[in-house]
């Protein structure tokens, strides 16, 4: 159907904003956010934050939640940063709530080379750390609420910016289900400001994620002297490599990798302790179970005398078709094909938070971001058409999805 009056104005006014959507690009993406790199996450929030309650939102502030000990990785003493929740409710009670999930951190080595947006001679495309995921999601996202705004088309909406998905959303998980939890009882929408896929598509369902660890427990023995008098945990980890990856069932939706890999501590000792980490994505709950299931069946003595322990974490359920996603992807489509925008519609195996929302009961999209592709990579470039675009079809649909059925 034709766009409405107010519709087209905002269009209007975001593609009369290229140029400082661009420039609010090339901002957010030299301040180098990965790495849990504080003052650059305090002064990309600090700045979110200013143009939010300039809307009239008022901030609070979650408590983290600390990430189990076992997860592979730096176990960083110094806590993250809040998760900051901006909330514009109750001022337009008419309206159907939206709640915008996104991320300020970045997989980028905040001392690393790759440090700022730089344009391509063509002025088509540009490469940066985060430029696609998400800062470019990130830009749109505000400027789509201030384009909004500025004609008149408000309703009511919560902002959740957290600063640890790159990591598995550990610490803010219980902040984004709340929130999500919330507006989902109001009957809101989620959307999450995630890129694109690489065909410039919308995601419909997500597989789930869960991290593990292997731990082995062997018998130290000198390897020339008393070799047969040891076990060793890291030749019994290799057993159970092989049994765990044999779990996966890539075709029926259940992958499973392993690695890294720990084990020993000198050639000339039989190692008594090995590790093995691991992630496992499955295309529904019931996989994720079994997965589960067959892991833990594995807890406690082998017969060479090696003792085995599991443990698990379900960091993202999975996110299916349901009837409400399926309404609302059919709403974007249409917004999408009002403004003449290609919208292919898929799935996928990777997670995001948008997988936490909609376990919370909220119907969420979670690829209304930029296009763009290299993500996680010094090869991460963006569209730069899709700076307006994208941020023209996130307005049209924020408008059509705020209005509640009548």
């Amino acid at each position: 159907m034709p766009l409405s009056d107010r519709e087209s104005r905002v269009c209007d006014l975001i593609r009369q904003r290229e140029a400082a959507l661009l420039d609010d690009l090339r901002l957010h993406v030299a301040l180098p956010t990965g790495g849990g790199n504080r003052v650059a996450l305090t002064e990309t929030l600090d700045r979110f934050a200013a143009r939010l309650n300039a809307l009239g939102a008022d901030t609070s502030l979650c408590p983290s939640v600390p990430r189990p000990s076992w997860l592979f990785g730096e176990q960083s003493s110094d806590p993250p940063l809040l998760t900051h929740v901006f909330h514009r409710c109750g001022a337009y009670p008419l309206t159907r709530e939206i709640l915008l999930a996104g991320h300020i951190d970045t997989v980028h080595d905040p001392r690393g080379p790759f440090r700022e947006l730089t344009v391509a001679s063509d002025g088509r495309t540009a490469t940066g750390p985060g430029c696609v995921d998400m800062k470019g999601g990130l830009v749109i996202g505000l400027a789509a609420l201030e384009a909004l705004d500025e004609v008149g088309a408000r309703f009511d909406w919560t902002v959740i910016l957290n600063s640890d998905e790159e990591t598995g959303s550990y610490h803010s998980a219980r902040a984004i289900g709340s929130e999500a939890a919330r507006v989902a009882a109001r009957g809101g929408l989620g959307i999450a400001l995630e890129p694109a896929t690489a065909d410039g598509g919308l995601v419909v369902e997500r597989a789930g994620s869960a991290q593990f660890v292997i731990e082995v427990q062997g018998k130290p023995a000198h390897v020339g002297r008393d070799f047969a008098s040891g076990v060793s945990a890291v030749h019994t980890l290799a057993q159970i490599i092989l049994e765990v990856s044999a779990m996966g069932d890539p075709p029926a939706g259940l992958i499973v990798n392993i690695g890294p890999l720990r084990g020993g501590t000198a050639t000339n000792v039989v190692p008594d302790s090995a590790a093995a980490w691991g992630n496992a994505r499955f295309s529904n709950a019931e996989l994720g179970d079994r997965f589960v299931h067959s892991l833990k069946a594995l807890d406690g003595p082998r017969k060479n005398g090696a003792i085995i322990s599991t443990r698990c974490s379900f960091g993202r359920p999975a996110k299916p078709m349901t009837p409400e996603v399926e309404r609302f992807a059919e709403l974007v489509w249409n917004c999408a094909a009002d403004l003449n925008q290609p919208l292919p519609l898929s799935k996928t195996a990777g997670v995001c938070d948008g997988n936490l929302m909609q376990a919370a009961g909220l119907p969420t999209l979670d690829t209304l971001g930029v296009r763009g592709g290299g993500l996680h990579t010094p090869q991460e470039w963006i569209d730069l058409s899709s700076l307006v675009e994208r941020c023209q079809l996130l307005a049209i649909t924020m408008i059509r999805a705020s209005t509640r059925p009548g």
